[in-house]
Formats: C-alpha cells, sequence, structure tokens
C-alpha cells in the first residue's frame, strides 16, 4: 500500500451525521483523523461539491479468473474508482473456478493481487453438493454465500433446491453473514414460450414475474424456519413487496436490494433487437419500477447495487439481437451513482439517497465499524461530486474492458471529481493527465 502524509479536504457540503455541513476532513492511510467544522489552513477547498462515504456496490460479477476477457479486476475496480465506487464485493461467480470451495477462493484471491483500484470484499457459493464447504469459506472471511434458484447462466454453478437450501440454512444460522438468494423458480405452468427471438416483450413474458414472486416467498418461509440472515438480491418484481413488507414486519432477519437499472430503465423504452438490457430477472414496466423507488423512499427495500455482469460483444450477441442466446447481465459499475441518482432524485432527497450506496449496504456487510460513514477513526473511503452536473457517458469514458453497455449515450446526473480509497486518489478528473492509480497495486486486504 502506498503511504502519504496528513490530507485536508474542505466543502459546505459534508454528508456527516445524517447530515449535510461544512467541514474539513483530514485523513491518511491510517484513515479519517480528524474533522472539524473550520476551514483548515492548508484544506482544498471543494465549494459545494458533495464530499460524502464512498459508494458501496455489494453486488458484482467481475469474472477473473477464468474470464478476464470478460472483465477482471484491474478493469472492473478502475471503473470503479471514476464512478466514486470505493468497496466492491464479488460474487461466486461467473469466474473459473467459482467461488465454492476454500482452494477457489484462495486462487481467486492470488487472481486479484496487486490489480485492485479499490477495496473487494467476495462471497462464497452454495451449490447441490457443497454443504460441507459452507462453514470453512465462512471462516476464511467471506461476507455471505450466493445461490441460485434457477439456471445461473453457467453450468459450473448449478441452482440449489429446497433441500439444499434448509441443509445449508442450518448452518449458516450460527453465523451472522448473509445466504443471498437469485429468486427465480421455474414454472412451466406459468411459461409463455420466447417466439419472437429479438422481441424484448417476449423476452420479458419468458420470466414472468411469478417465477420471482414464488422464490423470495420460498426463501422467507425458510428465513422464518431458520433464523437464518437472508438477503433478496435484485428485486425486479413489484408484486412481492407486501410478502418483503410482512417478513420484515414481523422481524425476520431479511433484507433485499434492487439495482439501478430497474429504476432508471422500462420495458416500454427498450428496443428489439438490443441486447445490452437483457439481464436476469428482466427489466420491467415503468408502473412496477415506479413501486421499487417508492420502496426504496420507504426503507422497504435495503439498498442499491449494479449486479454488474459484463461479457465480451459475441457472447452478448451484439450485432445478431438475439436475446434468446445473448448473455443476461447488465455492464453497469461505473455508472451506479449517477443512474440511482438520476432515477431517484425526483422521488427522494439527497439526504435519503446517500445512505442507500453507503450506510445500508455497509451494514449489511458488517463494515458498519469502519466504512460507509465520514467519522473519525473510518476508513478514508470518499468522493467528491456535483450531483446537478452531468456525467460522461460516452463509450470513450467507459473504463471497463468492453465498451457496450446500456447507460452509455444517457443523460446521468452525478459528476465524479474526486475518488480516495484507503486515503489514496484512486480517480482525479481535475487532472486526469495524473489520474490515479490505474495499473498500479493498491489493496490486497480482506475486508
Amino acid at each position: 500500500m502506498q503511504t502519504m502524509s496528513l490530507k485536508k479536504i474542505y466543502s459546505s457540503r459534508c454528508w456527516i451525521g445524517n447530515r449535510f455541513r461544512p467541514a474539513t476532513i483530514c485523513f491518511d492511510n491510517a484513515g479519517i483523523r480528524n474533522i472539524s467544522e473550520e476551514k483548515l489552513p492548508g484544506a482544498v477547498d471543494h465549494g459545494d461539491h458533495i464530499i460524502m462515504p464512498g459508494v458501496i456496490d455489494a453486488h458484482v460479477h467481475i469474472n477473473e479468473p477464468g474470464r478476464t476477457d470478460w472483465e477482471g479486476f484491474a478493469s472492473a475496480t478502475a471503473a470503479a474508482a471514476e464512478g466514486g465506487v470505493t468497496t466492491v464485493v464479488d460474487m461466486p461467480l461467473n469466474a473459473h473456478p467459482v467461488t465454492t470451495t476454500v482452494k477457489a477462493f484462495e486462487e481467486k484471491l492470488a487472481a486479484a493481487n496487486n490489480k485492485l483500484q479499490v477495496n473487494c470484499g467476495f462471497y462464497g457459493g452454495l451449490i447441490p453438493g457443497n454443504l460441507a464447504d459452507i462453514e470453512p469459506l465462512i471462516k476464511a472471511k467471506v461476507l455471505g454465500i450466493k445461490c441460485f434458484l434457477t439456471h445461473s447462466g453457467i453450468d459450473e454453478f448449478p441452482n440449489v433446491r429446497e433441500a439444499d437450501l434448509e441443509a445449508a440454512m442450518q448452518v449458516m444460522a450460527k453465523y451472522n453473514i448473509p445466504l443471498l438468494a437469485h429468486c427465480e423458480l421455474f414454472d412451466k405452468a406459468v411459461l409463455v414460450p420466447h417466439e419472437d427471438h429479438t422481441s424484448y416483450q417476449h423476452y420479458l413474458n419468458s420470466r414472468p414475474r411469478q417465477w420471482e414472486n414464488n422464490a423470495i416467498a420460498l426463501m422467507i418461509k425458510l428465513c422464518r424456519k431458520y433464523n437464518c440472515k437472508t438477503h433478496i438480491v435484485h428485486v425486479s418484481s413489484s408484486d412481492a413487496l407486501d410478502m418483503i413488507a410482512e417478513a420484515k414486519k414481523e422481524g425476520l432477519p431479511l433484507t433485499a436490494e434492487t439495482c439501478a437499472h430497474y429504476i432508471y430503465f422500462n420495458a416500454e423504452s427498450i428496443p428489439d433487437k438490443n441486447t445490452l438490457y437483457k439481464c436476469a430477472p428482466p427489466i420491467r414496466e415503468k408502473e412496477n419500477n415506479e413501486l421499487l423507488k417508492e420502496a426504496l423512499k420507504n426503507g422497504l427495500l435495503d439498498f442499491i447495487t449494479t449486479d454488474h455482469s459484463p461479457a465480451p460483444p459475441d457472447i452478448k450477441e451484439i450485432f445478431s439481437g438475439d436475446l434468446t442466446k445473448a448473455w443476461g447481465g447488465i455492464a453497469g459499475l461505473q455508472f451506479l451513482l449517477p443512474a440511482a441518482w438520476t432515477a431517484m432524485k425526483d422521488t427522494i432527497s439527497l439526504e435519503k439517497f446517500i445512505p442507500l450506496l453507503t450506510e445500508h449496504p455497509s451494514d449489511f456487510l458488517n463494515l458498519q465499524q469502519h466504512k460507509g460513514k465520514l467519522a473519525e477513526g473510518y476508513d478514508a473511503d470518499m468522493l467528491i461530486w456535483s450531483p446537478t452536473e452531468k456525467t460522461d457517458t460516452s463509450a470513450a469514458a467507459v473504463r471497463h474492458r468492453h465498451k457496450i453497455s446500456p447507460y452509455i449515450g444517457e443523460e446521468l446526473f452525478g459528476k465524479v471529481y474526486q475518488t480516495f480509497v484507503n486515503g489514496n486518489l484512486a480517480f482525479d478528473s481535475y487532472n486526469t493527465a495524473t489520474t490515479g492509480l490505474y495499473g498500479k497495486p493498491v489493496f490486497n486486504e480482506l475486508l
């Protein structure tokens, strides 16, 4: 890790103690040393740009090792830093090997060595037959265990059945880490065949809300039975919100997220033959998605992620437009902050919005003692940004390995000026000629 002397930054709008106030933040590699209400001598003055804790994306597929041609730690974390994201948590797929054993976890850590531009944590995976690996993965310090209730998209990570879930939850209930579930249950009875392979409406119909609703109902039932910390990833069906609300009212250890693309895009405006928008569960109708935004506003959904899941153009079927063959995943890690803010800014205040990307995911990941807030003793993970200025969404600005994303060309508000990760300047739009630590080793410690 690089070392640096004490830095001081000032703004009239620092997000401290759940409110904006003028402050000078003094920090170094060891963390935030002091916060003063005055503008201290030598502090870099950022005017009224917001200084806030770094964004935490708790749902990212980096794909390394094994599928580094899809993304990789170097490109993913460089893109994260440019978007103000200072912490990502990598899913156990779509890397090869998948992270379902401690040995595979060690291979993933080795693959990440000397490539990380931001903090990175990791999840382990639950698949049929690896129950004996769950406790060792937890002891190896994964931040959660992920499973699929339907086909994951890759054969190395098969979906679990109810019996697998029951066995795993009995083990995991002893630990304060979540079981994360991709909630879709294939049901032929409500299946609408995807006859037109380039029609988005046909694709949407082929993955009905009922699949998601049934899977979420199952996870709630098992959460109640075993009192296991349970997390529903990428909620896309507004039909499931009442179930989630009842479970939370009951006091079950249940949390749920949605993704930026489910609240920014709407099915009605997605063109046919454009595979960039394909994901699972699918992006649904505007009326549905407005209800997801309300659920974020009222705290029913806990935080926002990207489910960043990129793929090369040929695997994404960019040229054929075939939605039945295309990889299902949205490339969006770099645009989490501006896409989420643009989607939510007419629904929610900045004061309510910021915790959805900082404090709430930090709490979920059990990192609340050192991340998610600007406070003395906390890690110096910060970004400086303007919520009223537009970010560059041109293909040339994309730092991901492949310059393909549905966010390219969109009008997104939320320009990031600087990103600090553990006190290091990881992105600097003021002076791009000397920006960052791209391509250089920064962080390799487990969160």
